[in-house]
């Protein structure tokens, strides 16, 4: 059995697709590592190639047209035959410690045959994730200590309070693959930030879950392309507002609080972050024309959801970035520039 299928989305990553897939070969053949070309022009493929032909019992090249990042996600779910499924981008990488923890504590919770009926066993594992801004020298880890028991089992109805810096993020989960075929989630291609889709739809889904402390993924932060850059969310702004409005109609909510309130409230605070996100963004863009993305951005999840709406606007983070007038404009721009700095991402 393949404990975990991995899959590495990759477009012209011929510079730094070694240190990933280098990372996850640790896993041995208790892992699948799924290579998925997206129509590179550079030497990627062959790189894919290459590892497939000296690990063939671990990797597979799989070479398809691009469709973006999004695609490459789908195409490995649709391929895989790991019991757990999780996206590493062609740019990061896992720590091989925590990596070594992770694969144990599996085999611990998998034993005796349950994993074959999925009886006893996670939906899903959250682990911490690190800023890596690898370049500079410096790093941040992020964690979910007041959130989860450590070590432990635990369900939505028994998570902790989320602070303001925290979200659960693609990088920090890994969920168990029928769970995830089960939850129907299927990215758009060619767009950028699917990931914010990935991480929210499934969640309901997971009942069982299952928090280990271990700084296991490395995020790397510091190529000027890269789509978290300030400058390249801008140019790509109508792509996140896609994606939040995407994400704000893919799990009914009221549904989802009748069973976990507790979830249902995380949630919503999430599409607030989204929505936060693309509001700061189209401030600093800073035209008419993205003053008024930004009213019928708001319009459109009135329409969609009055009651969550009004969550929104009134009761959560997300309202503070609508702030009336000018003076509304610079204390949200402001805000954001505050806690770029404190926590550190791009």
């Amino acid at each position: 059995m393949k404990y975990i299928t991995f899959a590495v989305p990759c477009y012209n990553s011929q510079d730094y697709m070694r240190r990933c897939v280098d990372s996850l070969l640790a896993g041995g053949r208790d892992v699948e590592i799924i290579l998925i070309n997206d129509g590179s022009s550079d030497d990627t493929g062959k790189i894919a190639d290459e590892y497939q032909l000296r690990y063939p019992d671990i990797v597979r090249a799989v070479h398809k047209p691009n469709g973006g990042h999004g695609s490459g996600v789908n195409k490995g779910l649709e391929l895989a035959r790991g019991l757990y499924y999780k996206v590493v981008d062609s740019d990061d990488w896992l720590d091989a410690g925590a990596y070594r923890m992770l694969l144990g504590r599996i085999r611990e919770l998998c034993g005796g045959g349950r994993a074959e009926f999925g009886e006893g066993i996670p939906d899903l594992f959250v682990c911490n994730y690190v800023y890596d801004h690898l370049d500079e020298g410096r790093k941040r880890s992020m964690d979910y200590r007041n959130i989860f028991p450590a070590d432990e089992m635990c369900g939505w109805n028994d998570i902790g309070r989320f602070r303001p810096s925290q979200y659960l993020i693609m990088h920090a989960l890994m969920f168990r693959t029928d769970v995830l075929r089960a939850s129907g989630v299927k990215l758009p291609e060619h767009t950028f930030y699917v990931d914010n889709l990935f991480s929210y739809q499934p969640l309901p889904f997971a009942e069982r879950i299952y928090y280990m402390d271990i700084d296991l993924y490395h995020y790397y932060l510091g190529r000027d392309d890269q789509s978290v850059n300030e400058k390249v969310l801008m140019k790509r702004i109508d792509q996140q507002i896609r994606v939040t409005e995407l994400v704000a109609k893919s799990v009914d909510l009221k549904e989802v609080k009748k069973t976990y309130p507790k979830l249902a409230a995380y949630m919503t605070r999430n599409i607030s972050i989204m929505l936060s996100i693309s509001s700061i963004h189209l401030l600093l863009i800073a035209t008419s024309e993205a003053e008024r993305k930004r009213r019928e951005m708001w319009e459109r999840i009135r329409d969609y959801d009055p009651g969550l709406y009004c969550r929104l606007r009134y009761s959560t983070l997300s309202g503070l970035t609508y702030l009336p007038g000018r003076i509304g404009g610079k204390l949200t721009v402001g805000g954001y520039r505050f806690a770029r700095k404190i926590y550190q991402f791009q």
